[in-house]
């Protein structure tokens, strides 16, 4: 009897839908294809040497990340950098489900929970002691997947759904790129915007943002909802408070 072996293809196609996937998307972050920039699929294809297939699937994961948009008849572009407008909204409206999700979250408690919570603060933890760059990738990584936990610990689908398409962190590391590239270019108050980067992540004194993930991830774990969800509402009115002023500097040129 025959043993039928199965077809090699799939997971080759697999790998090579994931790496264009993962090129674009880097493309995409640091700016190689600038806010607002028309994205050519024959010539991504030509650029990373793939037919327009995986390219395609790429661009269509990426528009789920609200990364690139996709315009009827004129096909996909880098989506523009967000405003001061819809950066206040967006915190607004995480301001409104995230608190919650904590509270529900320390309610929800359980001993899997908590050693979720404690790996995921060991790996933020890796971000220290890294250069200032790769420093700020790691934490915004972990950034986003202990916001994710917190929200997936509440038990709702749909808040965590709800945070999850916000893609926050992702736009917020977009507007990192753009301070790299003042600094590079020497602008006029680019020493200003990167203070108050540095101000964000406090790198030097072991990352503020991380120091609040763990007295939310304290409050949760010891299930005082009270407690994380005002942590969590603080949390996140100190993050805008720290990123508002940079987009004030970069939309103004300064």
């Amino acid at each position: 009897m025959a043993i039928e072996t199965p077809p090699r293809s799939r997971p080759m196609r697999t790998v090579l839908s994931d790496e264009t996937y993962s090129k674009i998307r880097e493309m995409v972050l640091n700016h190689t294809i600038a806010p607002g920039e028309r994205i050519s699929i024959d010539g991504l294809a030509r650029e990373l040497d793939v037919s327009q297939t995986p390219v395609r699937e790429a661009l269509a994961r990426l528009e789920s990340e609200a990364l690139v948009v996709k315009e009827p008849l004129r096909g996909y572009a880098a989506t523009e950098l967000l405003t001061i407008d819809q950066l206040k909204d967006l915190f607004e409206f995480r301001g409104v489900i995230e608190p919650w999700a904590a509270a529900r979250a320390a309610q929800r408690i359980t001993d899997e929970g908590r050693q979720r919570i404690l790996d995921e603060l060991e790996s933020g933890r890796t971000a220290e002691g890294l250069d200032i760059d790769e420093a700020y990738q790691a934490m915004s990584e972990h950034d986003s997947r202990f916001h994710t936990l917190i929200a997936e610990l509440s038990g709702s689908e749909f808040v965590k759904d709800a945070y999850v398409r916000t893609h926050c962190h992702l736009h917020l590391f977009r507007l990192y790129t753009v301070l790299k590239t003042w600094m590079k270019e020497a602008r006029e108050g680019a020493e200003v915007v990167s203070d108050l980067f540095e101000l964000y992540y406090q790198p030097k004194s072991g990352f503020l943002a991380f120091k609040e993930h763990q007295q939310i991830a304290d409050a949760v774990m010891a299930g005082g909802d009270q407690a994380a969800s005002q942590l969590m509402l603080g949390h996140i009115q100190n993050s805008l408070e720290r990123f508002a002023p940079t987009m004030t500097a970069l939309q103004n040129g300064q």
